[in-house]
C-alpha cells in the first residue's frame, strides 16, 4: 500500500489563516508529484527538486563576475519593528507594544537613531566592520497580507490589479526564472556544466521557476539531502523504492531521470570534496540555518561556480509567545551568518559572497492580545557580507505616526527596487534585462546601496529573447502548451524524448501573430507516462521546456 505523504499540516488559527496555509500545501503538493515545477517528487519526508538544466552559471559568468548571492528567506513574515527598533522615536514605538518592546538601555546601538536587540549580538562585529547595511521599509503597495499571494509577489515580482497572482488557481513564474528563460531559452537541449542555483528548503516558493515549465534551482527540503548528494554524487536512491504501486513507479522514473540525464550531483559531490569548512558550526539544536549555510560554504570554497543560492528558515509567523520565539530566531540567524562568513574568510571567498534577507511581509505596528503581532507591511531587508565595505542604512524609515488604515507601517521602499540593485550591481547583469525580468515598466531612481558591480557587463544578451511567450498547463488531466507568436515568421514545434529522440512534429507552418494552445496529451496518444520536451524554432531561436504526461 502506498503512503500518503502530509507535506504540510495546517496552523491553528483563523479558517482564513488555516486556507491560506493549505493552498500554499496544495502547491507543493502539485510541485511535489512532477506535474508543475522543475519535475520534484516527494522523498520520504524530504522534498527534492529533480535538476534540470539551466543557462544561469554561463549568463552570469559572461559578466565576468566572481560575485555569489545568497538569499536567506524568513519565512512567515519576519517582525521587522522588533528587528531594527527606531529608537529616535522609542516612545510611541513603547506605546505600540507595551509588553513586546525591548528595553531601550538593552539595546546594540547602532547609529543615534537605530538600534537592534542584545540577542543579535553575534552581528554587532559585522555592522562595526562594516559588512552590514539595513534597506528600512521595504515591500509593496497594497499588500495583500496573504502568506501565499505575498510570497508569490515577492518571487513574482508583479504588483498590479492586474496580477494573475491573484488568482488563487494560478501558478506563475519567478523574477529570476523569466530572467534564466530569457536569456538561454533552450537550455533544455543546451544544458550548462553547473547548475544554476541551489536552494534548501523553499519548496512551493516561485523564485526561480519560469511558467510553471522549470524550476532553475535544484531544491532540497533540509541540509541533509544537500549533504547526501556532496558524500555521495548521486541525487535519489532507486533501490530503497520497496513499495509497489503507480506512486512508486513513476517515483523511480522520475529518479533515474535526474540521476542518469543530468550530471549536477556529480559536479556538486567534486566541489563537495574539494571544499572544507574551517570554522566549527553550531549544531542544529543552536542553529538551524547555520546548517544550511555550513554546506553552501564549503561548495562555495570547492568553487562550484554556481551563483545563487537560497535558505530558508521558518516560525516568523508570531501571532502569539513572539516574546520567545522571534528571539531565538534572529540569535539563530546572527549566530549562522557570522559562523558563515568567518568560514569564508579562511579561503577569502567572503569578499565575493553577498547575502541578503527577504520576507512576505512584515508584522502589525500595534502588539495583538496574545503578545503577538498579526500580518503587516513593511519590514527591512538586511544585507551581509565584507564587500558592502561600509555599515549604514538606505531608505527612510516608516513613520510610526503615519500608519495605514490597518494600523500597518507604510512601506517607503519597493522590494523590486532591492532586487534590480542586486542583480544590476552585485551580479553585473545588464540593466535592461533585469528590467525586463522584473517586468518594469519604468526602472526604480537608483540609490547607494554599498555596493557595485566591478565586472564586465556582457549586453550580447539580447532583450529579444524574451519576445517569444510560451508554457504548459495541466487541467482535467491534460497537459497544454501555450504559445504566442509576436509576427509572421515559421515555427517549428516537435516533442522529444528526455533522451533527446525526436517523437513528433506538432507544428511546421507559417504561423501569424497570435495566441495558440496544443493539446500535448491528445498529440502523444497512447504514449506512456512520463516527462518530455517541447522544443519551438522561431524566429532564429530555439525555445524548450519540459513537461509532464
Amino acid at each position: 500500500m502506498c503512503t500518503n505523504h502530509n507535506l504540510h499540516n495546517a496552523q491553528p488559527g483563523s479558517d482564513i489563516h488555516s486556507q491560506e496555509h493549505e493552498k500554499w500545501s496544495r502547491r507543493s503538493f502539485l510541485q511535489a508529484l512532477g506535474l508543475v515545477g522543475g519535475g520534484s517528487m516527494l522523498l520520504g519526508a524530504n522534498q527534492i527538486s529533480a535538476s534540470v538544466n539551466s543557462p544561469l552559471s554561463q549568463a552570469i559568468n559572461d559578466t565576468e563576475t566572481d560575485n555569489i548571492l545568497v538569499l536567506i528567506r524568513l519565512k512567515g513574515g519576519n517582525d521587522g519593528l522588533n528587528t531594527i527598533v527606531p529608537v529616535y522615536d522609542y516612545d510611541k514605538y513603547a506605546n505600540l507594544r507595551p509588553n513586546l518592546r525591548h528595553q531601550q538601555n538593552s539595546l546594540i546601538k547602532l547609529d543615534d537613531d537605530f538600534g537592534m536587540p542584545n540577542y543579535m549580538s553575534d552581528l554587532e562585529a559585522m555592522w562595526g566592520e562594516g559588512a552590514m547595511k539595513v534597506v528600512h521599509g521595504v515591500g509593496y503597495q497594497d499588500q495583500t497580507l496573504s502568506h501565499f499571494k505575498s510570497a508569490d509577489i515577492w518571487a513574482n515580482s508583479i504588483v498590479d490589479e492586474n496580477n494573475p497572482l491573484l488568482n488563487d488557481n494560478s501558478i506563475s513564474s519567478g523574477f529570476m526564472g523569466r530572467y534564466f528563460n530569457g536569456l538561454y531559452p533552450d537550455y533544455l537541449v543546451n544544458p550548462p556544466e553547473i547548475p544554476a542555483a541551489i536552494q534548501i528548503g523553499n519548496f512551493g516558493n516561485l523564485i526561480f521557476e519560469d511558467e510553471g515549465i522549470n524550476n532553475y534551482a535544484i531544491t532540497v527540503s533540509n541540509v541533509r539531502s544537500l549533504q547526501s548528494i556532496g558524500e555521495s554524487g548521486q541525487l535519489h536512491s532507486i533501490n530503497d523504492i520497496k513499495e509497489a504501486c503507480e506512486y512508486s513507479d513513476r517515483l523511480k522514473f522520475l529518479r533515474g531521470v535526474t540521476n542518469n540525464t543530468f550530471t549536477y550531483a556529480g559536479v556538486i559531490s567534486k566541489a563537495y570534496q574539494r571544499g572544507q569548512n574551517t570554522v566549527a558550526y553550531p549544531s542544529k539544536d543552536v542553529s538551524q540555518l547555520s546548517q544550511q549555510l555550513k554546506e553552501i560554504a564549503r561548495i562555495i570554497k570547492g568553487d562550484l561556480g554556481t551563483k545563487v543560492y537560497m535558505v530558508s528558515l521558518g516560525g516568523f509567523d508570531t501571532h502569539a509567545n513572539q516574546l520567545e520565539d522571534h528571539p531565538k530566531l534572529w540569535k539563530d540567524i546572527s549566530i549562522a551568518i557570522k559562523t558563515f562568513y568567518e568560514d569564508l574568510a579562511e579561503t577569502e571567498h567572503d569578499q565575493k559572497v553577498l547575502s541578503m534577507t527577504i520576507s512576505e511581509f512584515g508584522r502589525r505596528a500595534e502588539e495583538n492580545g496574545s503578545k503577538g503581532t498579526e500580518h503587516g507591511e513593511a519590514a527591512p531587508i538586511m544585507f551581509f557580507g565584507p564587500a558592502i565595505q561600509d555599515n549604514g542604512f538606505v531608505g527612510d524609515h516608516p513613520d510610526l505616526n503615519d500608519l495605514d488604515k490597518r494600523g500597518n507601517l507604510k512601506h517607503t521602499v519597493d522590494f523590486r527596487e532591492v532586487y534590480g540593485v542586486a542583480m544590476k550591481e552585485w551580479l553585473c547583469i545588464d540593466p535592461e534585462v533585469v528590467d525586463k525580468a522584473l517586468k518594469l515598466e519604468t526602472p526604480f531612481e537608483e540609490r547607494n546601496f554599498g555596493f557595485s558591480c566591478k565586472g564586465i557587463i556582457n549586453t550580447d544578451f539580447a532583450v529579444s529573447s524574451f519576445n517569444f511567450d510560451h508554457s504548459t498547463t495541466y487541467q482535467l488531466g491534460q497537459t497544454l502548451l501555450h504559445y504566442q507568436t509576436k509576427e509572421t515568421s515559421h515555427i517549428n514545434i516537435s516533442i522529444f524524448s528526455m533522451s533527446g529522440a525526436r517523437i513528433k512534429v506538432l507544428r511546421e507552418e507559417i504561423a501569424n501573430p497570435g495566441s495558440f494552445t496544443i493539446n500535448l496529451t491528445n498529440e502523444l496518444g497512447e504514449a506512456n507516462s512520463g516527462v518530455y520536451i517541447y522544443r519551438a524554432l522561431y524566429k532564429g531561436k530555439a525555445y524548450s521546456g519540459k513537461f509532464f504526461i
